[in-house]
């Protein structure tokens, strides 16, 4: 029951998530910049950074992981062959 709970949980957020930055890139560039709307929102320049910044962040740390293990693996093969 609880991993029903706990995916229903990042369900909803992925969902929120992702309708939030659906109407802060494409719907928010045609409001008023003086709209009330417009101060739930950072700046437009954030849509990019943002994604560019996380994508960067995960490529480091996948890359990372790999080089952990494939660098662990060749010490246990080396000493294998000792």
């Amino acid at each position: 029951q609880l991993d029903r709970l706990v995916g229903f949980s990042m369900l909803v957020a992925a969902t929120t998530v992702f309708l939030y930055y659906t109407i802060w890139t494409l719907f928010m560039p045609f409001v008023d910049e003086d709209h009330p709307l417009q101060s739930l929102f950072p700046l437009r320049v954030w849509a990019i950074r943002i994604p560019v910044i996380l994508i960067i962040l995960f490529t480091t740390v996948v890359g990372s992981f790999l080089s952990v293990v494939m660098i662990r693996s060749n010490r246990k093969k080396a000493l294998k062959a000792k």
